[in-house]
């Protein structure tokens, strides 16, 4: 651990002028303030405080954050408070605690949303003050270096899986690519510790061969190159880490000993132009791997990482990976966002980088801890793409991203508007994907509306919760407008017409603020008609229901059921009035009618089955049939005319098929009984247009 003076000198060696006197009283409160409190491996706990600090003082971050670090357990972990921190350390410092304190006391029901939970807290923190999250980070990393110290297996598996699928990702959106490989590395060593243990094996073998002197053979052999053309390079090589070794051998489905490249160099030269004449010496020299260069520099990462990556064929059976960057690029791509933040930047970032907007927007709009972990995986883990606005523009997506959520990366109005798109002057379909380079013009409209078929292509974040929100917002519309429909039929059902104050009266027995929430929980039956008559009309709910005035449509009652018990035709089978029937009872939800026959009973073996009958007097239902129609004119009229004849009303109609000379329909109709069904079906069969007619 690292000792008082010995973390003031680490602050001081590149930051002379830093408070001194808050990271000593930092360091004095952590220490008092956890006390006699032990860690798994029996160090004192404020030993991990004090060893996140100094991993924070290796990327020079400024004093306020060395001090937020000391302290950020201590509001979770011990008595302090937060008016306690602001009073003794400053608002600054009290916020960055608040931001990077885990939220221990939210009733969780699962792993999915403690870590959603926390991961909505550090959205919102560092969307202020990114420093939050280099904190976090560097919290993180600490955890997972004294990780096997815990003895409960399944416990370091959810930290490791947590790791893995949030904190490490979120070092790689901020360029902090050293945190990013170490907790992938300590993350798969305990999720996979297998693989792990087979690929560090065959690592160490490697070394104890050629392995130990070939890196740097290659890396003085780069270095002798360039510099005989005259670019001054720094080279160094090394393994690449076992987690990247593992991905690579899944993704290309091979073996360790047919990898080619699990060696990568990188060259450091003094400015962008010596990068480029780098780039074509090494390529001169050795022949390039296709599909394997990138230029990070032209087109920089989204979180500002700017480099080139190339893999040349280095001998007959030997891959190399080859990073060529700048000083200053280095520097960026050692350190990522957090180089803003050192203590010499005069011009520091507010924390709303791009991807932290996006994810921002995104945490607003979903519903479920579910939904944001799959939104924030997506948006960190894939590969970017980059096309161009017609103004040219640089818009940054997801590998795979369509023109859709092109759209919407660029504003979220145009994606809702979205009905067409050319891309390179080419008028494509929506779920058209787009490749680097390509330039994109969106056609829009005032009167479209995200479809939510585009669920089926998009694959941003920003898109998929903004499909989602039109979608719910939709389905509550069609859900009010249903249960006003089935608010009208109850009544009218009533002995008499209702006052006008009776809803509001209603709304107040029902302990319900607005009418559009009534019908919501009659539309998903939650308000049966029992209760509904009785909160409209007091004293109707307790009588008979087959005793009120019956609905101008419809009657239908069944004889076996308490009166009021709600049910519902089944809409496979579609039960009429004439066949022979029985309920069907599952746990929470309606009973279900089912003709006898109807094959989805087959699937019924953790229901009850209830013995029913049709009531007195029902009538009315709707059939399916299915008629196939000769391709002729007059074939369709024919059976229309056939329908009104026997008094048939047409609900729906649907082309199912076009053979040739026969076309099949599906066919909704309302109809009294079975017999009636039955008599419309013998007609359409002695038709001559008809070629088949049958229920469904």
């Amino acid at each position: 651990m690292l000792r008082q003076y010995e973390l003031i000198e680490q602050v001081k060696s590149y930051d002379p002028e830093a408070d001194e006197a808050l990271i000593n009283r930092a360091y004095v409160f952590s220490v008092n303030a956890h006390g006699t409190q032990k860690r798994a491996s029996g160090d004192p706990y404020f030993s991990h405080p004090i060893e996140v600090a100094g991993i924070l003082t290796d990327l020079r971050l400024d004093d306020e954050t060395i001090a937020t670090a000391i302290l950020h357990d201590t509001i979770e972990d011990t008595v302090a408070t937060q008016e306690e921190i602001e009073r003794l350390f400053g608002e600054n410092v009290a916020r960055l605690v608040d931001g990077v304190t885990k939220l221990s006391t939210i009733e969780a029901q699962s792993d999915t949303e403690r870590a959603a939970e926390n991961l909505r807290k550090f959205l919102l923190a560092m969307s202020g003050d990114i420093r939050v999250l280099l904190v976090k980070l560097a919290d993180r990393l600490h955890n997972m270096r004294t990780l096997h110290f815990i003895k409960n297996d399944d416990k370091r598996r959810r930290i490791a899986r947590e790791t893995m699928d949030i904190y490490a990702p979120l070092a790689e959106r901020i360029g902090m690519y050293e945190f990013m490989k170490e907790m992938q590395t300590l993350s798969f060593q305990h999720l996979e510790p297998d693989a792990w243990e087979s690929i560090s094996t065959r690592l160490d073998r490697l070394r104890e061969g050629e392995g130990a002197t070939i890196i740097d053979r290659i890396a003085e052999e780069l270095k002798i190159v360039l510099g005989s053309h005259g670019v001054d390079a720094d080279v160094t090589g090394r393994e690449k880490h076992p987690y990247s070794i593992w991905r690579k051998m899944a993704e290309r489905h091979v073996s360790f000993e047919t990898l080619t490249d699990v060696m990568a160099f990188r060259a450091i030269v003094p400015d962008v132009a010596a990068c480029y004449q780098a780039l074509g010496i090494l390529h001169e020299k050795w022949h390039m791997v296709p599909g394997r260069f990138k230029d990070y520099i032209s087109t920089p990462k989204r979180n500002g990482y700017r480099s080139i990556h190339t893999s040349v064929q280095y001998g007959e059976d030997r891959r190399i990976e080859i990073q060529i960057r700048s000083k200053a690029m280095h520097e960026q791509a050692e350190h990522g966002l957090a180089a803003h933040w050192s203590y010499k930047q005069g011009d520091r970032p507010d924390g709303q980088a791009g991807w932290i907007r996006d994810l921002i927007e995104i945490l607003e709009t979903t519903d479920s801890p579910e939904e944001l972990l799959e939104h924030t995986r997506m948006a960190m883990y894939q590969d970017r793409i980059f096309a161009f606005t017609p103004a040219g523009e640089l818009i940054q997506l997801p590998k795979g991203a369509t023109v859709v959520d092109f759209a919407f990366e660029v504003h979220t109005d145009l994606g809702s508007q979205t009905v067409g798109a050319k891309v390179n002057g080419r008028v494509v379909p929506l779920r058209t994907q787009l490749e680097n380079g390509d330039q994109v013009r969106i056609l829009r409209s005032d009167n479209q509306h995200p479809d939510p078929g585009w669920l089926s292509f998009v694959v941003t974040g920003k898109a998929r919760a903004a499909i989602r929100r039109f979608v719910r917002q939709k389905e509550k519309e069609e859900t009010i407008s249903l249960g006003r429909k089935l608010f009208d039929q109850v009544v009218a059902r009533l002995p008499a017409p209702l006052g006008r104050g009776a809803t509001k009266a209603a709304l107040q027995r029902l302990k319900l603020a607005k009418e559009d929430a009534l019908m919501e929980k009659i539309a998903r039956k939650e308000i049966d008609d029992r209760a509904l008559m009785e909160a409209l009309m007091p004293g109707m709910g307790s009588g008979d229901l087959h005793n009120v005035r019956p609905p101008t449509g419809h009657a239908i009652s069944i004889k076996g059921l308490t009166p009021g018990v709600a049910f519902q035709l089944a809409e496979c089978c579609h039960p009429l009035p004439g066949d022979r029937i029985v309920g069907i009872r599952r746990t929470g939800k309606d009973i279900e009618i089912h003709t006898i026959d109807c094959d989805t009973l087959a699937d019924g073996n953790d229901a009850d089955w209830l013995a029913v009958n049709w009531g007195d007097g029902s009538d009315g239902g709707t059939a399916q049939l299915r008629v196939v129609l000769k391709n002729e004119p007059g074939s369709l009229a024919v059976m229309a005319g056939i329908f009104g004849t026997h008094g048939a009303n047409i609900i729906n109609v649907k082309l199912e098929n076009r053979d040739g000379s026969f076309h099949s329909f599906c066919v909704d109709i309302e109809v009294h009984d079975r017999a009636h069904l039955m008599r419309i079906v013998a007609a359409l069969r002695a038709a001559e247009c008809v070629s088949q007619a049958e229920r469904i």
